[in-house]
Order: structure tokens, then sequence, then C-alpha cells
């Protein structure tokens, strides 16, 4: 056609869907994140339309009589008449919280499987970074959309980020200034952080998930490793009509669960809370979860204040609301170029890492989970309290302490779990697994009787890639030379060692060589290393 040879249309249509798609569940994960972004597009736009961020104040005269007569923002009055008055504007409210919160529970588990699989190794560092992002942004955007109602559960949620931006040396002053134009609540703070939830956040959101699937398409993907599956190809589905049909199916099913939750499961029942008051804060007051993790930080952080030339440093606050999450997200987006660094390793990663494989790596992220449960937890001190008949002060130490040594030893138990999964593959290759049945040698002895194990779950046990730790350099080494020799003994040393034979160990190390740079010979496919399959 006269349009194919001006723009090349039909040949990139045709390479997109032939383009090879992982087919394991866990590569799925992302997939929720993008469908439940689609759903917040979609009932995010239809709230839009009757939401009014104002905080002119009027007294309330509809139909939930408990309120009736109170006076209230323009902002919570019209979240009420959305959840009573417009049609279907309840389930749209419900739908849109649900969608929210499945958003980043399945950014943050995909994370985590990227994680915990090695996929951010090169070359997607980058994308481990715009991913990364799309977290943190998606909880500015959730801690926006949860403010706007400006109900006193959210309100007391805004006041507590005013501490925390107050907290901020020298500049927090200034911060609270620009952001609330005064004295907290001020009158501007809905109208702006409306204008984030609905514009900005969500306008950076689009373009770096345009950015992320253009780089997982440029890239590839990972995949597990299997006969046929190196580190040389990229093996899959293809795009249409496999893919296709299996992504709508999820899509359908994710909208479905969706709506009947957001039919069925009431969340945010703002009317129940009332309106924002600054000199009221209901009990029991928890926020979203992916915030709670502050929350506890803030709770069970001592007051310790200092006064320097004529100015509070409120360390019970600057600490775990503003040093803690800065540490915390300056380490996740700095892991892939330490890793590296501590491995040595400059090549391209295409093969997903089994996370007993990498005890350390595993550790480390078990452990940053632990963190995270136990500070969620402590987020809702109160009601745990209450709930166990203890002491609000009791459970505070026990979360002080526990957040020091739940991680530790997390690490400690999680790394000894997978050397004992590596040793366990180990007696899987040379014993092969039991049968079930008693035999007898010819002595009369009796025992388990073992049967060998497959051709392809032999392939996937010894296929892997564990770095060797760095080997010291003779003379005397600089501090930093010295400081990675150290780590790298103490990320990689621990590692039980699979029984292979000379060939069998030459067939590993071309199956995970690097892949071939243009203009350099390719190597012989054998067999088991097929050409990509679905591009």
């Amino acid at each position: 056609m006269a349009l194919d040879r001006r723009l090349p249309a039909a040949e990139a249509a045709k390479a997109l869907l032939r383009k090879a798609f992982p087919d394991h569940w866990s590569y799925l994960l992302g997939e929720l994140a993008l469908y439940s972004f689609v759903v917040l597009v979609l009932t995010g736009s239809y709230l839009t339309l009757f939401f009014d961020p104002g905080m002119t104040q009027s007294v309330y005269a509809g139909p939930y009589e408990p309120l009736r007569g109170l006076r209230m923002s323009q902002a919570y009055l019209s979240t009420l008449d959305l959840s009573f008055e417009v049609r279907g504007g309840l389930l749209m409210r419900q739908v849109h919280h649900w969608a929210a919160l499945i958003f980043v529970a399945a950014i943050a588990v995909h994370m985590l499987r990227v994680f915990f699989t090695g996929a951010f190794r090169r070359p997607r560092e980058v994308n481990w970074i715009v991913g990364l992002t799309l977290f943190v942004l998606a909880l500015l955007e959730g801690f926006a959309g949860y403010s706007l109602p400006d109900d006193l559960l959210s309100g007391t949620g805004l006041r507590t980020a005013h501490t925390i931006v107050l907290s901020i040396p020298v500049v927090g002053t200034y911060l609270s200034s620009f952001i609330w134009r005064g004295p907290f609540p001020g009158h501007v703070i809905m109208p702006r952080l409306y204008v984030v939830h609905v514009l900005f956040v969500p306008g950076v959101l689009i373009a770096l998930i345009t950015v992320h699937l253009l780089l997982v398409v440029y890239l590839k993907h990972t995949h597990w490793a299997e006969r046929g599956r190196t580190n040389r190809n990229a093996v899959g589905t293809p795009m249409f009509p496999q893919f296709a049909t299996k992504s709508s199916g999820l899509f359908l099913m994710l909208f479905g669960l969706l709506t009947a939750l957001g039919a069925l499961a009431q969340v945010n029942p703002v009317w129940a809370y009332g309106p924002y008051r600054a000199d009221q804060v209901a009990t029991d007051a928890q926020p979203d979860w992916y915030v709670g993790f502050l929350e506890g930080a803030l709770r069970i952080m001592p007051p310790w204040e200092t006064v320097l030339w004529g100015h509070t440093f409120m360390w019970n606050v600057l600490i775990p609301a503003v040093i803690l999450p800065g540490v915390l997200f300056t380490g996740l987006y700095l892991y892939p170029f330490i890793e590296k660094w501590v491995a040595g390793d400059r090549t391209e990663h295409h093969l997903s890492d089994r996370p007993r494989n990498q005890a350390a790596r595993t550790a480390l992220g078990v452990a940053g989970i632990v963190f995270y449960a136990v500070l969620l937890a402590a987020g809702g001190n109160d009601v745990a309290a209450f709930s166990f008949r203890v002491s609000v002060n009791t459970l505070t130490w026990i979360f002080r302490i526990a957040v020091v040594a739940g991680p530790v030893l997390a690490f400690w138990a999680t790394r000894r779990i997978c050397l004992a999964l590596q040793a366990h593959d180990r007696t899987l290759l040379t014993e092969g697994h039991e049968s079930g049945n008693v035999e007898q040698d010819v002595q009369g002895g009796l025992g388990e009787g073992h049967v060998p194990l497959s051709a392809g779950r032999g392939y996937r046990l010894m296929v892997r890639e564990i770095p060797r730790p760095l080997a010291a350099p003779a003379g005397e080494l600089p501090r930093r030379q010295r400081l990675r020799l150290a780590l790298s003994s103490w990320y990689y040393r621990h590692r039980v060692e699979i029984p292979v034979t000379p060939e069998q160990r030459r067939a590993i190390e071309e199956r995970t060589a690097a892949p071939v740079e243009p203009g350099e010979p390719a190597p012989p496919a054998g067999p088991d290393a097929p050409a990509e399959r679905g591009t």
C-alpha cells in the first residue's frame, strides 16, 4: 500500500504484534498496576464532574440527618452529595478508592518481584528508576486524593503533613507558608491538592508509564532458566493473540473485582467522621496502608528535641518522617549500582534469579519487608493496645525493640533458609527426588527410593548466576577498595556449590554468557538455545 511505503506502519505493527511476552504469572503483576490505573482514570474523570475543592464554609442541609446544621467546607459538602445524591456516586467513590489501594499494592509487589529476581540489573537500571519513581508518585497521588474530602480523618493527616514540613530545619516555615499560604489549615490547600491530584501527578504518571512500557518493549523481559531459554534470547508468547487474550481477561477480572468491592465493601465512610475541625481529632485514626509506616515511625520515635541558635530541631518528627524515607528511597534508587559495584559485574542479565540463589539480596529484601511491617503495625498501636488490653507505652517499647531486632533476625533467618534450599537443590541433583517407595539393597538394608530429576528440572537447578567474591589484589589498597572487597565477601561468600561435570559447566557458562554485541560473531545455536520466539 502507498501508506505503508511512506510510513512503515505494517512492519512496525507486525513486529509489535509478534513481540514475545513472558508466560509466567508473576509477570502479570505489572499488568495489575496498569489496569488499576486505567480504572482510576475512568472513575476519577466521573468524580471530577461533581467534586468541588472549595474551602468556603456553608451549613449542611442534605439528606444525611446526623450532619444537618453543621458547618463544613465545599469539599466535604460535595463529597457528601456525591455519596448520597449523585446517582452512582458512592459506587464510583468506592471503586476509585479500592482501585487506588490495589494500584499502589500492585506496584509495590511488582517492584519486589523485580528486586528478588534481579530484573533491575544491566541493562534495566533506568527502568528500575522509572518504576520506583512511579511508586513514589503513586504515594503522593494517593495521599492527595485521600486528603481531598476534607473530613476529620483526612484533615488529621494534613495536620501531620503540616507538622512534618515545619520540622525541616531552616526552610520548613517557608515551605509551610508557600504550601498553605498562612497558618494551618488556610484556605488554599484543597484547591492546590485538587490540581496536583487531577492534573500534575496524573500527567507525570502517564508519561512515565509510557516510558516504562517502551523500555520493556525495547529491552525485552527477563525469563526463568528453562530449556531453550538462555541469557542471549527472549522467549515467550506472542502479543497477539495469546498475550492480548490473557491480558484482556485479566483486565476484565480486575474491573469486575473492583466493581464488586465498590458495591459490597465499604471504604472511607466520610459521613461517619464528620467535617474537619482543627481543634478535634478522631480516636483510632489510621491512614491508608501505604503511608502507615510513616505514622508508625512517628509514634515510636522518642520525644527528642534540640534548641540551637534559637531554632528548635524536632528530631522526633524530622528523623522518622523526613530522614528515614529519604534514606530508604535513596538506597532503593542506588541499589542496582551498588550491587553492580560490589559484584564487579558489567554484563547484561536476561535470566531471572531464583531468590534462593541470591541469599544476601533475598535476606535484605525480607529484612526491609519486616522493617516496614513493624512500622505499619506500630501505626495502630492505640488500636492494638485497646483490643488486647495492654498499655500503649508497653506496646510502644515492644515496637521500638522490634523495629531494630526484627529486620536483623529476618535477615539471618532468610539467609539460612536460602542456603538450606540451595543444599536441597544439591541433594536433588545428586540423589534425585524421593519416590515414596521403600527399597532393600543386597545387604538387606532398607532405604527410601529415589528417582532422577527430569532434564527440564535439572536445567533449572544448574543454570544459575551467582558471582564469586572479588579477589584481593596484592599490595596496599585504598580504603574504598577495601570496603568493596569486604562487601563483596559478605555478600557472596555464603553459597552451596552445585555438582556439575566439566561439560555441564561449559554448557552453563555458554547459556549464561553475555549477549553478543553488534558486529561480534554469534555462537552456534544448539538445541537448547533457539532464536527469539514471538518477535
